[in-house]
């Protein structure tokens, strides 16, 4: 470097710290530039104004980076050689290179692991200074954000560890043979990073969290000396330790923390993959939950890694809302409370109150709670964690941006006062130097406004953290805090619970009260109730009281009392549902709301104890989604599931199934839908449930035997596979309870095969019978639909998916006139479009065929009379609305008799599928007057309506004779007008 160069260099220096500096802290920093100024170094320095502010701030907020280059020369030497201080690492730079290994196979194992170990040692720790002191210039120089910041220092942790797991484990092999499992296959160490690691959120000068583990029993083999390989990955967990650890005079490359670990400090080094599932599946801790939601494999093979992870998932993320954490996680908070009182943490910016620590068991409090049942939550970074809850709406976008703005602050600051001295520090500085240090590198003139900052962003952290786990609630204690009215009655539980005798035994003789002590002693002696852990008790305890209070509000208190000690006695076995009701009041107003106003609703979740947890957000509850809205919610669901389980994805849709029918039949009862929307959101969900599980059944099948061919009048299908929708599916009048009608076609061609192996009738045949298999299979959330395949040609005997053109054939020359009344409810509900299309076609011409008049009358009445004797409630007393004369089938016999009798003439009357726009058809061709038409209408709508509050009711199709007496006169004469020469009821 010419003397010029070296003065305009120098001169830059000295003007950075004069101009951005304030005095003090640019002297000090001056004194350490004239040390560095005195290395072969300083002659190397680009004379680059931009590179030379940053450096001078870097030397001024980072006494560890100044002394680092000042002592070796050689690390800036190699950065500004690289170039590596203005650009950004690739994630392979991140691996060291070692010496290789020169052993003396005659010495002691013991004595080359020793020796190993001695040579990677300086390497590694000059390796990791060199990486801090060019992670700490970009931080400090703002040439990195946070992101860059803690993904390197995590992808530095993860290259060392990889390297000398990799090194020192062929060394210990050398020494000891390589451990194998039973069936000879090499074993590898896995290193597990928990905590910050794990996250990919490591500090500037963070420990290390580490588990170890194995895949599988055995020993080593090709050693005078086998041993097992619980010996061997303990010699090399506690040598990989030792070659991270250990501190020189360049200190450690990291310190390693392995309290984690199942038992903590009193459990082994290492532990097997069963060893680890069984311990956390018996013994784990709401804690150590907390501890595994960020685990990520650091290093070690893969595939293994994977597997370990996906093992102990079930026990991180429980397949349901787990309100039964709530208990734990609240005593977590109590504990970080203590702990924050009996220390002085005012200037703690990650365990003070509105620190680093709150964010993070903000989100992870979430992630305990919700992750099994929202796969967005399962992940390891807590900035990810909060926009995944704003997005689900389980916290507003304000504490959202709240939280995420106090975060990047505090880890900002925190990174900036580890870097000052490489150590692992959270406290707020004393010193006035070390104050300047943080407030300018902070970008603030001052400390003041600095703190001032700081302490806005920890308040408003702290005051999310104090709401976070507030239950809402009164402690139910008896008597106290339950309604005057139920006093008594709570605190009668309470003594039944207790085995004491009720305080006046009268109140057994008779009256409600006395009914109501009866149900809950039953409750209280079932086995289900006696079997409860003290836990389980404990949740029963504190929620009859409530349950008490407010049942006693309702129309009918005994009635719906009795409802919810059936779901109870049901559900609680798995307590956590019961903490559910606990920790959400208005969880529990909105069940007893149902209950009381239908059985069929206690029953629905009794069968699915899953829906409750529905009950959570009444918006949701009693505002079923839109087809769009469904469309989404079914493919975040299947998202979640891994693609090749069947039986998991088959759990999935019938949780959606059961989910959306419990949100119909809330809004139902609460009035928010009329009949007609009910029916078209239950049909939605079905036609949604089919369409997937058919594209379920055809992948599976495409998969293992190839595509079949398949072509409609020389056009190529993409599927050749149809779905037919019969009766109430077809004509978009499901219930609750009904099954699915369905019928299946196919364009398959036996010509060409296309791709498969087997010829397109046993592929087709096969893909049926796994959709009905699918759509009806019992799972842990119970099964979709009960499915009835009988309206398909020939019925029971006929193929279960017909050939499209032996479809139509059979139609037009085989079929009977019921079959073509079966016809008029029909439509296509999912599969390829050329077939879709040709479906409607095929059903308009064979629908408006000419047909005899009075054959088509007799086959119709015949038909309607053969029914009435199978299906008739024979009861003076009772109108069966369905069955009776003048009832539903009435008006829907006389319905398709009117359009197969007119469709040859007017064609339009075929055009739809259902009940009500056919009569609106009828009128509109002249067929019937309007009169005639909106009788029919109303009946019609009046009768299913009337089922409908009596299936949600649980009870049968059976109304007192008197009632809809007119409707029913009036129907009659209609049956009467164009049927009677054939009837005789």
């Amino acid at each position: 470097m010419s003397i010029y160069s070296a003065k305009f260099i120098r001169d830059v220096l000295d003007s950075c710290l004069a101009d951005v500096l304030p005095d003090p802290l640019a002297c000090e920093t001056a004194a350490r530039l004239d040390d560095f100024w005195q290395t072969d170094t300083a002659a190397m320095l680009p004379p680059d104004a931009g590179f030379l502010q940053a450096m001078a701030r870097v030397w001024a907020y980072s006494p560890f980076v100044s002394r680092t280059l000042t002592r070796h020369p050689f690390l800036f030497e190699s950065l500004l050689q690289d170039d590596a201080l203005r650009r950004p690492r690739r994630p392979k730079a991140f691996r060291p290179d070692l010496p290789p290994r020169a052993l003396d196979a005659g010495e002691p194992a013991s004595r080359r692991i020793q020796s190993r170990i001695a040579a990677i040692s300086e390497p590694l720790r000059l390796f990791r200074l060199r990486e801090a002191v060019r992670i700490a210039w970009r931080d400090l120089a703002g040439l990195a954000g946070l992101e860059e910041t803690v993904g390197d220092l995590t992808l530095l942790a993860d290259g060392i560890i990889t390297t000398v797991l990799s090194d020192l484990y062929a060394v210990y092999c050398e020494a000891y043979g390589t451990p194998v499992d039973r069936g000879g296959r090499m074993q590898p160490l896995l290193v597990v990073g928990l905590g910050k690691l794990g996250a990919f959120e490591l500090n500037f000068s963070s420990d290390v969290d580490l588990v170890f583990a194995y895949p599988d029993e055995g020993w080593t083999r090709h050693a005078p000396q086998p041993i097992s390989n619980f010996e061997f990955f303990t010699r090399l967990g506690r040598g990989l330790v030792r070659a991270l650890s250990e501190k020189t005079e360049n200190g450690p490359v990291f310190r390693v923390d392995l309290r984690l670990r199942p038992d903590g400090e009193n459990g082994p080094l290492v532990m097997t993959f069963e060893n680890m599932e069984a311990y956390y599946q018996r013994h784990g801790r709401e804690w150590e939950r907390y501890a595994w939601i960020k685990a990520r494999v650091v290093a070690g093979d893969g595939k293994a890694g994977r597997r370990l992870l996906s093992l102990l998932k079930p026990f991180v993320y429980r397949r349901y809302l787990d309100f039964g954490v709530f208990e734990a996680l609240r005593e977590m908070k109590h504990r970080i409370s203590i702990e924050m009182r009996k220390k002085t943490f005012s200037s703690d910016i990650k365990l003070g109150r509105g620190g680093i620590r709150e964010i993070e068991f903000f989100g992870q409090v979430f992630q305990l709670i919700r992750g099994g049942v929202t796969p967005g939550l399962r992940r390891r970074r807590i900035r990810r964690v909060l926009k995944t809850l704003v997005q689900i709406q389980a916290i507003d976008r304000r504490t959202g941006d709240v939280l995420d703005a106090a975060y990047v602050f505090l880890r900002l600051t925190e990174h900036r006062l580890q870097a000052m001295y490489d150590q692992q520090t959270h406290l707020l500085p004393q010193d006035p130097i070390d104050r300047m240090r943080l407030f300018r590198s902070m970008g603030f003139r001052d400390w003041a406004s600095f703190e001032r900052v700081l302490n806005d962003h920890m308040h408003r952290v702290h005051g999310c953290f104090s709401r976070l786990l507030a239950s809402g609630r009164k402690s139910p204690a008896c008597p106290e805090d339950v309604h005057r009215a139920t006093e008594e009655l709570a605190c009668l539980w309470h003594n039944l619970s207790h085995g004491q005798p009720p305080p006046d035994r009268r109140t057994e003789a008779a009256g409600p009260a006395g009914e109501t002590l009866r149900l809950l002693a039953a409750f209280k002696d079932s086995p289900r109730t006696r079997a409860l852990s003290r836990e389980g008790r404990n949740r029963i305890d504190r929620l009859m009281p409530l349950v008490l209070e407010k049942t006693a509000s309702m129309p009918k208190p005994q009635e719906t009392l009795k409802r919810i000690l059936v779901l109870l006695e049901t559900i609680e076995r798995r307590t956590c549902y019961i903490a559910l009701l606990l920790e959400n009041p208005n969880a529990l107003d909105h069940l007893i709301r149902l209950s009381s106003a239908s059985p069929w609703i206690v029953t629905l979740l009794a069968q699915h104890p899953v829906l409750l947890d529905e009950l959570l957000d009444p918006r949701a509850l009693y505002q079923p989604p839109s087809p769009d809205l469904l469309e989404k919610e079914i493919r975040q669901r299947l998202k979640a599931v891994p693609a090749d389980d069947l039986e998991y994805q088959l759990e999935a849709l019938s949780i959606f199934k059961q989910v959306n029918t419990l949100r119909v039949a809330a809004a139902d009862i609460a009035g928010a839908l009329p009949l007609m929307k009910v029916s078209d959101h239950l049909t939605a969900v079905a036609e949604i449930l089919v369409r997937e599980t058919v594209a379920l059944a055809w992948r599976h099948l495409v998969r293992r035997h190839g595509a079949p061919a398949a072509a409609i009048d020389g056009h190529e299908c993409k599927q050749g596979f149809a779905v037919i929708g019969y009766g109430k599916l077809g004509g978009i009048e499901l219930g609750y309870g009904s099954d699915l009608d369905l019928v299946f076609i196919h364009a398959g061609s036996e010509a060409d095969r296309g791709t498969a192996p087997i010829g397109p009738a046993q592929f087709y045949a096969r893909l049926g019978q796994r959709v009905v298999h699918c759509l009806s299979a019992h799972t842990a959330a119970g099964k979709m639909y009960a499915i009835d395949m009988r309206l398909r040609p020939s019925g029971s005997a006929g193929l279960l998916v017909s050939q499209f053109r032996a479809f139509e054939a059979y139609q037009r020359q085989d079929a009977w006139t019921w079959e073509h009344q079966a016809l008029l409810r029909a439509r296509p509900v999912t599969g390829d479009p050329l077939l879709m299309n040709w479906f409607q076609g095929a059903r308009s011409r064979i629908l408006t065929q000419p047909r005899p008049t009075e054959s088509l009358r007799r086959d119709v009445a015949g038909m309607r009379q053969r029914l009435r004797r199978e299906l008739l409630h024979r009861d003076p007393a009772r109108f069966d609305i369905k069955q009776s004369a003048g009832g539903l089938v009435d008006i829907e016999f006389l319905v398709q008799f009117l359009v197969l009798a007119n469709a040859a003439r007017h064609p339009d009357l075929v055009q739809y599928s259902d009940n009500v726009r056919q009569i609106q058809a009828l009128a509109a061709c002249g067929v019937i007057d309007e009169q005639a038409a909106h009788l029919m209408r109303h009946a019609y709508l009046v009768y299913r309506a009337t089922i409908h509050r009596l299936s949600l009711r649980h009870e049968p199709a059976l109304v007192d004779v008197a009632r809809f007496g007119d409707l029913r006169r009036h129907i009659a004469d209609l049956w009467r007008h164009w049927m009677h020469r054939h009837d005789k009821p």
